[in-house]
């Protein structure tokens, strides 16, 4: 097994042709085709059945294929980690950011890295904490904001930021920053919530539970945006963190008021692996996202956040 088998494995399982990977990889079809079979001789399986879509992984080919891609992006940081340039920090870096954070950090993150560290290659991934926890445990993330997490066998949780949830309604119902809004009082309007089992979610049931409100959920979905959207649309009021609506609620696209009675809070983190080697690059991208992450608070671009001092915990309040 060697990487140009590894790489005719991986594109014709993305273009689903052998011809057309031959093209996208500068080989005649034939080569393709023998790295292929020579693949699959070796382990003793099919990679790939031919339909009138096009070539499709089987079970084995698409574990193949998931496994080959990191192997290659391995190779890749390797290879970028021990040709440096003298005194430049090199490396490739994936980092993590929830999705509610990605307008807030993201283009600050990656123009702050260019600048001091040019020779560091910067790939952001967005998702929800429990996506983005499950991302950097099997290796696919260097560095990942979380929350409502500790300290576990797996990853260093290092406590970033608390912010309060806000009740989300549209812009004709007023809601103002100054003025809190009782869970109840949101309760009693249909809601459009995340979807079972999401982390934000969890947090909205506790939060029901103690204020001994019944919930009447006109709709759940799994993206913010969606929440969002069908808010706008009139289906009802959501809950969501500030950091994910700053944007609506200046420009009057929604009105948002911060959750008491109870008062709720999540808990953001910056994860790294606990037992995975940390490349100087990591460790530079690490520095710069917290940093990110302070001035959007000191400006006052993230809503109702506080700085975690050093004695508070992980798990927010």
């Amino acid at each position: 097994m060697d990487v140009k088998q590894l790489k005719a494995l991986i594109t014709v399982a993305e273009v689903g042709s052998v011809t057309r990977a031959a093209e996208l990889l500068h080989l005649v079809q034939p080569a393709v085709t023998r790295q292929i079979r020579t693949l699959e001789e070796e382990l003793g399986v099919a990679l790939f059945r031919r339909t009138r879509q096009g070539m499709r992984p089987t079970e084995a080919g698409e574990i193949m294929v998931d496994r080959a891609r990191r192997a290659l992006s391995e190779l890749e940081r390797a290879r970028a980690e021990v040709q440096p340039s003298p005194g430049e920090v090199t490396g490739i870096v994936t980092v993590g950011l929830l999705e509610s954070t990605s307008d807030l950090l993201a283009e600050p993150l990656v123009s702050a890295v260019g600048a001091a560290h040019p020779g560091v290659e910067l790939r952001l991934m967005t998702g929800y904490s429990g996506h983005l926890q499950r991302w950097l445990d099997d290796g696919d993330l260097d560095l990942t904001l979380l929350y409502n997490l500790d300290s576990s066998p797996s990853l260093n949780a290092r406590p970033l930021v608390r912010e309060r949830l806000w009740a989300v309604a549209p812009a004709a119902a007023g809601l103002r920053a100054d003025l809190p809004v009782a869970f109840a009082d949101v309760a009693a309007h249909p809601l459009v919530m995340p979807a079972a089992g999401h982390a934000l979610r969890t947090l909205i049931d506790a939060a029901a539970a103690r204020s001994g409100s019944p919930m009447d959920i006109a709709v759940q979905t799994n993206a913010m945006r969606v929440q969002k959207q069908l808010v706008l649309a009139g289906h009802g009021w959501t809950v969501l963190p500030g950091v994910g609506i700053a944007e609506d609620v200046a420009d009057g696209t929604l009105s948002a008021a911060p959750l008491c009675d109870p008062d709720v809070w999540r808990s953001i983190v910056l994860g790294t692996p606990r037992y995975r080697r940390v490349p100087p690059a990591v460790e530079v991208v690490a520095r710069e996202l917290v940093l990110r992450v302070e001035a959007a608070v000191a400006q006052g671009r993230w809503p109702s956040a506080q700085l975690h001092t050093s004695g508070e915990q992980g798990s927010g309040a």
